[in-house]
C-alpha cells in the first residue's frame, strides 16, 4: 500500500490557514462520524496539541506510564474518516445549515469559523509570527525511522476499500538527561540502555467506527528480529529475549519490527514518550481523574515502589504523580505487570473522557501550552513529522465514541524457560492478533470486516506447483506434534500437489502460514492455502523462503482439516475495559495507610 496523502503544510500568502495551525472550532467534537455539527459550540479554538491528544494521541502519550513513555509507528495513514473527509460546519447530512437552516444557525457557524481564525492570529501575534511559530513547533518534533526490520506486511482493504490504521505507543524509561534522571530514580541505570517498558498498539478500524488498544507486558519473552539502524549497524536477531530490550537495538523502529514479527500486524506509525514527557503532558492537560478503593502508598519495606500516595476515592493527578500512577505495580492486588496495565488503561480511559468533556478550549495560553508540551514530549516516525500530520491523525481518532474504545492486555502465561517472565499464550494471543489483523472489533459489535484482496497473478496447475511443508507446531507445554509436515504434505498430494514435500526444518509459529518470496508466486500460494482451507490472510510474502513454503503452526497440531478460527468478536482474556467506563483500582491491604 502506498502512503496515503495527509494534510499539507501549505500556506495562503505565506500564512498557515487556521486548520493548518491546528486551531479549529470543531476539534475534539464528540459527535461520531456522520453526526451533526454543534450550533451551540462556543467560539473558540482547539490546539494542535489536540493533534497529539485526541482519543488516542495525547492521551495515548500519557498512558505510556509504566516505563513511562509512549509510541507507535507505521506507514502513512488515510486522510479522513469513513464516508469522506471532514464536513464543513453546516453542510452534510444531519447538519443544521442545509435548506431552511442558513439564517441564524448557519450564521453562527460562520462566526465560529471566523472567531477560530482570528483567535489563532491573536494567540500568535501576527501572521508572520504565526508562520514562524508553526515552523517552531514543527522543528521541535523528534523523528526516527518507522521500522528497522524487514517486510512490513500490507493492510487488507475491506469491501468499501478502506484500510485500518495501527499506531504503536512506546513508553521509554531512558535516563539519559537530567530531567529524566530526576524523575526516574535508579541511579545505577543512569545513562544505561533505554527500555520500551510500555507498549500499546492502537488499532483504528477501517470503517473508523471503533478503536482497540492492546498492551504487551514489558516482561514478555519473545523473538526480537534482526534490526539495522540508520547508521548501518546490524543487531542480530535474538530468539528469546525480553520485549522491552528491543528499544536499545537501534531505536523505536526495532520495537515496531518486534511487534510485526510476533503479530503479523502492519504498523503505520509509532509515538514514543519518556519520563519527562509524561510529566509535561499531564501538566498541560490539567490533570486526569483516577480512583482507588483504599488509601494507597506504593512503597515496600526495602524502598521499592513508585512512591504513589493517594487517599481513597477519585483524584485528578498530573505531573510527577501521573508518572507514579503509570509506573505503580507494588500496591495493587496481585502486584504484577498485569495490574499495572489495568491502571494504565484506567488512566487512558479517563484521559479520553476528560479530553472530550473539555474539548472546546478557549484559553490561548492553555492551547499554546498543550502544543508546546506535545511537540516537546513526543518522538514519532517520519510519517508524522509535522503539526499538520499530527492534527490529521487526531482528526481520524477523535470521531470514535468512547463506548467503542476497547482496551485489553495480550494473553500471557508465566514462562517455564525464564523465571518471573511471561510468554504469549498459544492460541489465545494469536486469536487476539488475528482479530486485529482482520479488523474485528474487540467489543463484539459488528463492523465491516477486512477481506483480503485476490492476487492478480493466476495460479499454476497444482501438479506444477512445488510446495515445501515445515512443522512449526512446537510449544513449551506440548513440544512438537510429530509428523505434521509429512501429514500435511500428504494432504496436498491428495489434492493434486504432487510436488509437495516435507522439510526437516522446524520453525516455531503459533499460526499456520503459507509463505512466498515474490509476486509471481502469490497466486500459487493463495491456491495452496485455499486447497487446505487456510485463510487468505495467512498467505504472506517474505524473503526468508525461496519458494512456496507452508509452515504448519501450533493452531493445527492434529487432524486433516484446518480448524476454523473462532469468530466470536470478543477479545480473549479477562483484562479488558471500555473507555466510557470508570472504576477504582483495588489496593493491596499491605500497601494502605
Amino acid at each position: 500500500m502506498g502512503r496515503s496523502s495527509v494534510r499539507g503544510e501549505g500556506t495562503r500568502k505565506g500564512v498557515p490557514h487556521a486548520r493548518e495551525l491546528g486551531w479549529d472550532d470543531g476539534l475534539y467534537d464528540d459527535a461520531p462520524s456522520g453526526g451533526t455539527d454543534d450550533p451551540a459550540r462556543p467560539a473558540g479554538a482547539t490546539a494542535p496539541a489536540g493533534a497529539a491528544g485526541a482519543a488516542g494521541t495525547t492521551e495515548a502519550a500519557e498512558a505510556p506510564g509504566a516505563a513511562d513513555a509512549v509510541g507507535g509507528g507505521g506507514r502513512g495513514h488515510r486522510r479522513g474518516r469513513a464516508g469522506g473527509g471532514r464536513r464543513r460546519a453546516g453542510a452534510g447530512a444531519g447538519g443544521t445549515g442545509g435548506p431552511g437552516g442558513r439564517s441564524g444557525k448557519g450564521g453562527k457557524r460562520r462566526v465560529l469559523r471566523w472567531s477560530a481564525s482570528v483567535l489563532s492570529l491573536l494567540i500568535l501575534g501576527t501572521a508572520g509570527a504565526g508562520y514562524l511559530y508553526y515552523e517552531h513547533l514543527n522543528d521541535k518534533i523528534k523523528k526516527d525511522d518507522l521500522t528497522l526490520g524487514k517486510n512490513m506486511p500490507e493492510h487488507k482493504a475491506n469491501a468499501a476499500g478502506q484500510t485500518p490504521l495501527n499506531i504503536l505507543l512506546i513508553g521509554s524509561d531512558a535516563r539519559d538527561n537530567k530531567a529524566n534522571q530526576d524523575l526516574g530514580g535508579g541511579r545505577d541505570t543512569f545513562d544505561g540502555p533505554p527500555l520500551a517498558d510500555v507498549q500499546m498498539l492502537v488499532h483504528l478500524s477501517a470503517d473508523r467506527s471503533n478503536i482497540s488498544v492492546v498492551s504487551m507486558p514489558r516482561d514478555t519473552m519473545l523473538k526480537i528480529p534482526e534490526c539495522r539502524d540508520s547508521n548501518g549497524k546490524v543487531y542480530r536477531a535474538r530468539q528469546f529475549a525480553q520485549t522491552n530490550e528491543s528499544l536499545d537495538r537501534g531505536g523505536p523502529g526495532c520495537t515496531v519490527a518486534t511487534w510485526v514479527e510476533l503479530t503479523g500486524i502492519p504498523i503505520d506509525h509509532f509515538m514514543m514518550i519518556d519520563f519527562a514527557g509524561v510529566v509535561s503532558m499531564a501538566d498541560a492537560v490539567g490533570g486526569v481523574p483516577v480512583c482507588v478503593d483504599k488509601n494507597i502508598e506504593s512503597r515496600t519495606s526495602d524502598g521499592k515502589g513508585s512512591g504513589l500516595k493517594l487517599a481513597r476515592g477519585t483524584h485528578p493527578i498530573k505531573g510527577e504523580q501521573a508518572l507514579q500512577w503509570l509506573r505503580t505495580r507494588y500496591g495493587w492486588v496481585g502486584g504484577t505487570d498485569l495490574e499495572r496495565a489495568k491502571a494504565q488503561h484506567m488512566y487512558m480511559n479517563s484521559m479520553v473522557r476528560e479530553l472530550r468533556k473539555n474539548a472546546k478550549l478557549t484559553d490561548p495560553n492553555k492551547l499554546r501550552k498543550l502544543a508546546e508540551a506535545a511537540t516537546d514530549a513526543l518522538t514519532v516516525d517520519n510519517g508524522l513529522d509535522t503539526i499538520g500530520k499530527l492534527y490529521d491523525l487526531a482528526e481520524e481518532l477523535k470521531s470514535v465514541p468512547t463506548g467503542r474504545i476497547t482496551m485489553t492486555t495480550m494473553p500471557n502465561f508465566y514462562s517455564t524457560r525464564q523465571a518471573g517472565k511471561v510468554e504469549p499464550t498459544p492460541g489465545e494471543a494469536e486469536e487476539l492478533f488475528r482479530m486485529i489483523r482482520e479488523d474485528i472489533p474487540l467489543d463484539g459489535k459488528p463492523s465491516k470486516r477486512a477481506k483480503p484482496a485476490a492476487s492478480k497473478d493466476p495460479a499454476a496447475a497444482p501438479a506444477e506447483t512445488a510446495v515445501t511443508v515445515r512443522n512449526g507446531t512446537y510449544t513449551d507445554q506440548l513440544g512438537s506434534a510429530q509428523g505434521r509436515a509429512t501429514t500435511v504434505a500428504g494432504l496436498l498430494e491428495a489434492k493434486g500437489y504432487t510436488r509437495a514435500k516435507a522439510d526437516t526444518l522446524t520453525p516455531r509459529t503459533a499460526k499456520t502460514t503459507v509463505q512466498f518470496p515474490s509476486a509471481d508466486l502469490e497466486g500459487d500460494a493463495q491456491a495452496v492455502a485455499k486447497a487446505l482451507g487456510i485463510p487468505a490472510g495467512s498467505v504472506k510474502k517474505t524473503d526468508q523462503v525461496t519458494g512456496i513454503t507452508l509452515v504448519v503452526g501450533a493452531d493445527w497440531r492434529e487432524g486433516d482439516t484446518y480448524p476454523k478460527p473462532k469468530a466470536t468478536g470478543k477479545a480473549p482474556g479477562s483484562n479488558t475495559s471500555r473507555a466510557d467506563q470508570s472504576g477504582c483500582m483495588t489496593v493491596d491491604p499491605n500497601f494502605t495507610w
